[in-house]
């Protein structure tokens, strides 16, 4: 509806306020924001470069983020994708112990590259335990699977 004069008004010229919504400029905003979240998606999933070994386990059901314990090939540990020095893992897991309200800790998920030395392995599960995270998991891919 387009401004007119009204009929009938006092004045002459007076115009009547215009009915119609302008949806361009939210249209225009929705589609930048549909572009940054289209860009920054694929960047969330992003994470240390672990080859999993085949499993043919299922996926856990969960209500609280766990956290992330990965060790890659060169036996180099992060936790949640921040590394940790050598003799730093044990006072990390005992501070992410202390923090947590549930018995046992948060769970913890341990993400180990399939080429690893087993005994490598075995100790990052040792210093979890020596912390007193009691809910762990190991992650691997399902048969079948590409990373």
């Amino acid at each position: 509806m387009a401004m007119g004069p009204i009929k009938g008004a006092g004045r002459r010229g007076r115009r009547a306020p215009m009915a119609e919504i302008n949806v361009t400029p939210m249209v225009d905003v929705m589609l930048v924001l549909l572009i940054i979240f289209m860009v920054t998606a694929p960047l969330l999933t992003a994470g240390v470069q672990v080859d999993l070994p085949k499993t043919k386990a299922a996926a856990l059901d969960q209500d609280q983020r766990p956290v992330s314990i990965s060790i890659d090939r060169t036996g180099a540990i992060f936790i949640d994708n921040t590394r940790v020095p050598e003799g730093a893992l044990g006072p990390r897991l005992q501070a992410i112990a202390s923090g947590s309200n549930d018995e046992g800790g948060p769970r913890i998920y341990l993400r180990a590259d399939s080429g690893l030395d087993y005994g490598r392995v075995m100790e990052v599960m040792g210093e979890i335990n020596h912390a007193g995270l009691r809910r762990m998991a190991l992650v691997g891919n399902p048969q079948g699977e590409a990373r």
